[in-house]
């Protein structure tokens, strides 16, 4: 077979594990040709590609990013251009498709979110043969167990508030740390845990700020002059929506969140009268050497691709339904949002060892 491979929707450790797992497998095991599309649908809209051989993918395991690029403003199905002065979109699938036809592939591998394997979804119905993998540091796609590029998401969180609890402990402050999480709370909530915060603020439960008070009154009656604070960027106040930073016209997501974290510091600072400092790690989460976790995972995806594309399990999406690596149609595995269950693992743990929710 002639295999393309593309990364699409933002970036996140293990990617390039997932490229060299499918190009050592295309060839050890099958003797096939790999092609990397650059950046996402933008190069198979632009015909941009690289022959990928174990040259090409060697030593690539431990480095962060994608080395064939991304792109998660490119949707071949509403392609944003400027056309007089102003912003349209237009259908440049045929496009996509002649370039898939001209390259000669056999088969597309797609590694991304929901938004991207949706468009990969939307090419087979125009003839293509393609396999998805699931990709994203907020590790909410309802199909499958986790995403790999989640657990190194957390690990970096986690070391970022155990440096924030040092100096928290030295000022005797509020310290809020804002991390990513539109919709989902698994980063902040698994971190938070990890980490030691004291309250943790997710999309899934709105939170009282009158409440988070009580909880750093509760701590300073034991001795405890500090509190660490981690707040998902999508996280509201009860009757209230998120922070939006700002709207992007011809984005994938045209509303960019931010601000919560600041916002919850000065409303502790006016209720409380304390000090409170806020630390966004933004897109430090997305950056870094993948953990042995995502390297095992993003590898056994990849390879299990490349497996089922030559079982003709195409429109499939690769998952980890543990302990096994299975293949799903990709219309059961799009548009299912995978929140942190209230009565799950994760809240009724964090509420055990004393962890607020602001609730």
């Amino acid at each position: 077979m002639r295999i393309g491979v593309l990364t699409g929707g933002g970036d996140c450790p293990g990617l390039n594990a997932v490229i060299r797992a499918v190009v050592k497998t295309a060839i050890h095991q099958y003797h096939d040709e790999v092609v990397g599309i650059k950046d996402g649908f933008s190069g198979l809209i632009s015909n941009r590609t690289i022959p990928l051989d174990l040259e090409k993918i060697s030593g690539i395991m431990p480095r962060g990013g994608t080395i064939l690029g991304s792109s998660n403003r490119d949707n071949p199905f509403a392609y944003a251009q400027t056309v007089d002065g102003k912003l349209v979109k237009s259908d440049v699938s045929a496009v996509a498709v002649e370039n898939y036809k001209s390259n000669k592939l056999d088969c597309l591998v797609v590694i991304g979110g929901d938004g991207t394997l949706d468009i990969a979804h939307k090419f087979t119905a125009k003839g293509l043969n393609v396999i998805g993998i699931p990709k994203t540091i907020d590790n909410d796609l309802s199909s499958t167990d986790t995403t790999f590029g989640h657990d190194t998401a957390i690990g970096t969180v986690m070391d970022a508030l155990d440096k924030i609890h040092t100096t928290a402990e030295s000022h005797h402050r509020v310290m809020v740390v804002e991390v990513m999480g539109r919709d989902a709370g698994w980063i902040s909530i698994a971190a938070g845990i990890a980490g030691g915060g004291h309250i943790i603020l997710i999309p899934e439960i709105p939170f009282d700020i009158e409440k988070i008070a009580q909880t750093i009154y509760q701590r300073k009656g034991r001795g405890k002059h500090f509190t660490v604070i981690v707040v998902a960027e999508g996280a509201k106040q009860k009757g209230g929506d998120r922070v939006i930073k700002r709207i992007v016209e011809g984005a994938s997501e045209t509303v960019r969140l931010g601000g919560v974290g600041e916002m919850v510091a000065s409303e502790l600072e006016r209720v409380t009268g304390l000090e409170a400092r806020t630390t966004v790690l933004g897109h430090i989460q997305r950056g870094g050497s993948p953990s042995a976790f995502d390297r095992i995972l993003a590898t056994r995806y990849g390879a299990s691709a490349v497996h089922h594309a030559h079982e003709g399990d195409f429109d499939h999406m690769v998952a980890l339904h543990t302990p096994e690596i299975v293949a799903i149609p990709l219309e059961k595995a799009l548009h299912k949002m995978k929140q942190v269950p209230l009565g799950g693992s994760h809240v009724v743990t964090a509420r055990r060892v004393g962890i607020s929710f602001g609730d």
